[in-house]
């Protein structure tokens, strides 16, 4: 049978027998597979997103609840341009950023340490394990009450989230690192720091990109958390106070802020890691 790229699956033949069989792959005339997914990932928002302007404006849904995106997009751009907007998203941009680098930093290397020092990973593994599962918004009240209302408790919430998927995966990256190349790197006379930088960080690293890749998803929705409970700035207060006064349209607005926002930064880390890990691409 030729070979076709496509979704595998099973059927029984005429003699009872499973066969495997290759279901062709929808594709374009014209368009590379690889073109016709990047089209697949741009069509399908935008066809929602029309679905939806439509509906509104047949008023097939509750405008007061589900207002047009073109209602949206002309909220937004009036927002930007009274410098609101801007300024609750550099305030939420730079809780975001500290947050994310007093939490990631030690983590990387307090876990590759773990992934290889076996009585260090005895000794904090059950502790991990324990404060992992505890919801870091659960911590907000008392950060609120150690740090007060000001920067630091949302920094500090920020940083808990950050810190323990990237430990994990950390750890994970260190544990995975074959017993050869620790020797090698040892036979070699790596030592100390230059045995992690050039033997285990290497090896780690496209793991750990998956932690920071979770670490920042879960500092965007902290970030919310924190700026909802106790802040008069950034892009939670900003849907929290919409909220407030029920105005949907910037109540909206900030949804798509945070998405946005959520694009960026997970595009950002893509480059860092084609920048710092080409051979795991």
């Amino acid at each position: 049978m030729a070979r076709r790229m496509g979704v595998r699956f099973r059927s029984s033949g005429a003699s009872g027998q499973a066969e495997e069989r290759i279901a062709p792959t929808p594709a374009v005339r014209g368009l590379s597979r690889a073109a016709w997914h990047r089209c697949l990932a741009v069509g399908t928002p935008v066809a929602v997103l029309i679905v939806w302007e439509v509906f509104a404006r047949l008023d097939w849904i509750d405008v007061r609840f589900f207002p047009a995106p073109s209602v949206v997009v002309l909220s937004f751009i009036g927002l930007s341009g009274t410098g609101e907007l801007p300024g609750h998203l550099l305030t939420s941009v730079f809780r975001i950023f500290s947050g994310f680098l007093v939490g990631a930093i030690p983590a990387v290397i307090l876990g590759l340490l773990m992934g290889l020092v076996p009585w260090l990973r005895a000794a904090l593994g059950q502790i991990v394990a324990a404060i992992y599962p505890i919801p870091k918004s659960a911590l907000l009240p008392l950060f609120l009450l150690i740090f007060g209302i000001g920067e630091t408790s949302k920094i500090a919430l920020i940083a808990a989230g950050v810190f323990f998927p990237v430990l994990i995966n950390a750890t994970a990256g260190a544990l995975g690192v074959p017993r050869i190349y620790l020797d090698v790197g040892a036979n070699y006379g790596a030592r100390g720091l230059r045995f992690y930088r050039t033997v285990v960080l290497p090896w780690a690293m496209p793991v750990i990109f998956a932690g920071l890749k979770i670490g920042i998803n879960i500092a965007m929705v902290l970030i919310v958390i924190a700026e909802i409970a106790g802040a008069e700035t950034g892009i939670g207060f900003l849907i929290w106070q919409a909220w407030q006064t029920f105005d949907i349209e910037a109540l909206y607005v900030g949804l798509l802020t945070i998405a946005l926002l959520g694009i960026a930064l997970n595009l950002a880390l893509d480059w860092c890691q084609r920048l710092l890990v080409p051979w795991k691409l």
